[in-house]
């Protein structure tokens, strides 16, 4: 029953453990583009594997985050499995207990892969076999501590991942010599999903540009190069400047770096950066104190019902220089460079972000903004980078908040 839904590529993701010919390889690994339901048929493939096959045993469950985990893989098993196995979570300490129809119960640890210490808290377990849920996200000495957990007979390792660099080590490591590594290598396209509707596979093709879209649409493993926004005036620059919204400001701050600041206007589904202020105590000669700064933020607001000022969560003396003065409420903005770029890049491919003709700092900005080149993982060159890390900000604090602003996204 739970299988007619399924496309071929996903049925041979979830039932390769018990097909003829498949059932010596030690693992499969599924890549390729988003929404094409990779997740969905491991998930499925991995609890029926693990209910069929043994019994009394422990196996990890893992991704960057347990919030994650519980978002990407628990909500497939109540929807797809809940019928078949009794589901019972512990979440004080972690872990699932499924029961199977003839009695079989085994237990299911749920690990976040977040940081390079995240490898000790996998340490000591032993496993019969491993769920990497976005493995590419998660550091090396996790995965492969998670892989060397599973030491009971007949233990096998299920990853699933979106594409990232083609220097990035999973990609090398494990896709490329998964046949010496006696994997099963599924690559994964939105065609593969069935349950995507076409519109839908269109607005995700429309959120991506260069880099981006190669690998989440086309699910390539690419390099990030060049500028990292595609900028394009006649899109961007705000030919009309709303006069009513909800209003925010946006902060990178620095000393001898420039310090950057825009004042921005949400309104009917556009994000508007009205005006900006923009010093480089490096160029100028002259260093403003915590004080000017706040003095310049009164200016740029010019009146106006600032809602909250979003500011650089590195930035501990500024902040408290707003709080103490109370005139604007303040919060430390969302700092995960990869994610803001992501969401920035989407909302300017869909011209939700303008900026009125006088930003231009930040117009000189996205002409300079740039990836580095051959390096192992995607960063961009840390310079002419400050009204860029404003705007990311902005777009991470606030916008990821705003549900009409998420509609757009």
């Amino acid at each position: 029953m739970i299988y007619q839904n399924f496309s071929k590529r996903q049925m041979l993701a979830l039932t390769w453990w018990n097909r003829p010919g498949l059932q010596g390889y030690e693992g499969i690994i599924c890549d390729g583009a988003i929404r094409s339901g990779k997740t969905l048929s491991m998930v499925t493939g991995f609890f029926l594997w693990s209910m069929a096959h043994f019994d009394g045993c422990c196996f990890g469950l893992c991704g960057r985050t347990v919030g994650a985990l519980r978002r990407n893989i628990l909500f497939y098993l109540d929807a797809w499995l809940g019928q078949a196995f009794q589901i019972r979570e512990s979440r004080s300490e972690n872990k699932l207990v499924v029961t199977g129809p003839e009695g079989k119960r085994n237990t299911y640890y749920l690990f976040g892969g977040q940081d390079e210490s995240a490898y000790k808290l996998i340490q000591g377990v032993t496993l019969a076999g491993v769920l990497l849920d976005e493995a590419a996200l998660m550091p090396r000495s996790f995965v492969e501590q998670a892989c060397a957990r599973c030491s009971v007979p007949g233990s096998k390792l299920w990853f699933n991942c979106n594409p990232e660099g083609p220097e990035h080590w999973l990609y090398k490591e494990w896709i490329l010599k998964a046949r010496e590594k006696k994997l099963l290598h599924l690559h994964f396209t939105m065609e593969d999903n069935p349950a995507l509707d076409p519109q839908i596979r269109l607005r995700y093709a429309s959120l991506y540009t260069g880099a981006f879209y190669r690998r989440y649409i086309l699910g390539q493993w690419c390099m990030a190069e060049g500028l990292v926004y595609d900028f394009q005036p006649d899109k961007h620059i705000a030919k009309e400047i709303p006069t009513t919204g909800r209003y925010y400001i946006s902060v990178d701050y620095g000393t001898r770096n420039p310090f950057s600041a825009g004042i921005w206007c949400v309104s009917q589904g556009k994000a508007v950066r009205l005006r900006e202020f923009y010093h480089s105590g490096r160029e100028s000669g002259r260093m403003l104190t915590d004080e000017e700064y706040h003095d310049a933020l009164v200016k740029l607001a010019g009146g106006l019902p600032v809602e909250t000022v979003v500011v650089d969560p590195s930035a501990a003396s500024f902040i408290a220089t707003i709080r103490r003065h109370g005139v604007f409420s303040v919060r430390k903005a969302r700092n995960d460079v990869l994610a803001g770029i992501h969401l920035v890049s989407g909302l300017m491919q869909k011209e939700v972000l303008q900026f009125a003709p006088q930003c231009k700092d930040t117009i000189r900005e996205f002409s300079l903004y740039r990836w580095e080149e051959n390096g192992q993982t995607d960063r961009v060159i840390k310079e002419n980078d400050h009204a860029m890390d404003d705007i990311r900000y902005f777009c991470a604090t606030v916008l990821h908040r705003n549900k009409e602003m998420r509609r757009l996204e």
